[in-house]
């Protein structure tokens, strides 16, 4: 390493640790606390005393690829349907959807929900004084445990989602991305989308048992970021889960081996005045040891905005598109390696042809050290921005746990992208990407 980029890099460091010890609680070492409970689930908790806020998220092993065949929107709409209603107890009286609603802006408290196709979770942000706390994690805690799926809330939502499908139809960018994803995953979990028949084809029966069978404590992850104790912290994930049934733990991949795919090339016709372009292969896993190399390697060839070579190549040299970049998505399964960009139509065959000259001189000759350091200095600079609030460190901690990462991952993060090579780069995108996998989508292209 030359004197100069020692330099860098010592200028680096320093400018990281007086930006820690400048904000109250975005720090370099997370200390992230973890147990499992008597029923199964399992804790995260990282304290935070600088705001009298608690964020929690609740995860399970509830993503798309269980829905099932004909039903392709079952688990979002499920989860989605959680703040429609709660069912009556002995003790506690039915709520309705304003009712939910109501019950978290008097408390001022927030909710959210969302589902992926690894996983499902609800997340909520309250304050940490009493009685908010308690009165906000019992609200969550019924809407998980006794959902009512109402039926005119759910044929509601299912209308609302059937016209919101009919739109994406027509959109160049949903159709190459579904398409690429398709031809990518073929029969995999990974390569299906809700359509209008499978989301007409769902009924309330098909909500209670998909949330009966899944929504179950030995199943989930709380992570829990905040103002609060381990003892406050046990008390909520109790909470929030006593309530649900232990069940089985599903968090293990329960689908097919993704499938290697062959080298082809799809056009699509449409009238939309620029060609929309995706090029790329599954690649990736979560937790796989070759993300460090991967991530950086990513960075210089299309991830780095202005200072890739996709973007120097393709915008900056010929003017070709005004955007370019590549990118990797990480799943329970090899997530999908992408190229992306959009292009005047008459200029998409010229573009293509740039980006695989690209993308085939990295594969051959890999990335300089001078490139790999650059890649470093922006990756490790910018890495205290997805822990400097609450909610980043909330999704950043729920990852670690369901994905069963070690505790000191955010510990590591910046010694294990330093430690990355430009010969490592060079062999693990050789490992990983090939042209004769490679699978090439554009839409709106000449014939």
């Amino acid at each position: 390493m030359s004197g100069l980029n020692k330099n860098r890099s010592t200028m680096i460091r320093v400018w990281l640790i007086l930006l820690v010890f400048a904000m109250p609680f975005a720090q370099a070492a997370l200390p992230i606390e973890s147990w499992t409970m008597e029923n199964g689930a399992r804790v995260m908790l990282v304290k935070n005393h600088a705001l009298p806020m608690i964020d929690v998220r609740i995860e399970f092993d509830a993503g798309a690829r269980y829905d099932p065949t004909g039903k392709k929107g079952l688990a979002a709409l499920t989860n989605g349907m959680f703040a429609r209603g709660v069912v009556k107890t002995e003790a506690e009286p039915a709520l309705t959807e304003a009712q939910i609603s109501d019950g978290f802006a008097d408390l001022a408290a927030q909710n959210d929900a969302n589902v992926s196709d690894d996983s499902a979770y609800v997340s909520l942000r309250m304050l940490s004084t009493y009685p908010e706390c308690c009165d906000s994690s019992l609200l969550l805690a019924r809407m998980l445990s006794q959902p009512a799926f109402p039926e005119v809330e759910l044929a509601r939502d299912k209308a609302r989602i059937i016209a919101s499908i009919k739109e994406s139809e027509t959109k160049p960018g949903v159709i190459g991305a579904r398409t690429f994803l398709r031809t990518m995953y073929q029969t995999h979990p990974y390569a299906s989308f809700p359509t209008v028949e499978s989301i007409a084809s769902i009924t309330r029966p098909d909500l209670v048992a998909f949330h009966q069978k899944y929504y179950v404590a030995s199943n989930a992850v709380v992570t829990i970021v905040g103002d609060v104790t381990k003892d406050t912290a046990t008390c909520i994930a109790r909470e929030l889960t006593s309530r649900l049934p232990v069940g089985k733990d599903l968090r293990k991949p329960t689908m097919p081996a993704v499938p290697r795919p062959k080298q082809s090339e799809q056009r699509i016709a449409h009238p939309a005045s620029q060609a929309h372009i995706l090029i790329g292969m599954p690649a990736i896993r979560r937790g796989d040891p070759d993300f460090f190399a991967f991530t950086v390697g990513n960075y210089i060839l299309g991830g780095g905005g202005f200072v890739s070579r996709l973007m120097q190549e393709v915008r900056e040299k010929r003017g070709l598109s005004y955007s370019i970049f590549s990118g990797f998505q990480t799943k329970l399964q090899q997530g999908p390696f992408m190229i992306v960009l959009q292009t005047e139509k008459q200029q998409a065959d010229k573009a293509l042809e740039v980006v695989r000259t690209v993308l085939r001189d990295f594969l051959r000759e890999g990335p300089t050290p001078q490139e790999v350091q650059a890649a470093q200095d922006n990756l490790v600079g910018s890495f205290i921005m997805q822990i400097d609030s609450n909610r980043k460190i909330l999704g950043q901690v729920a990852r670690i746990g369901y994905d069963g990462l070690p505790l000191d991952y955010l510990d590591t993060w910046i010694p294990s992208i330093e430690r990355v090579t430009a010969k490592e780069v060079h062999r693990v995108f050789q490992k990983r990407i090939s042209f004769d996998q490679m699978v090439a989508v554009i839409v709106g292209a000449p014939e």
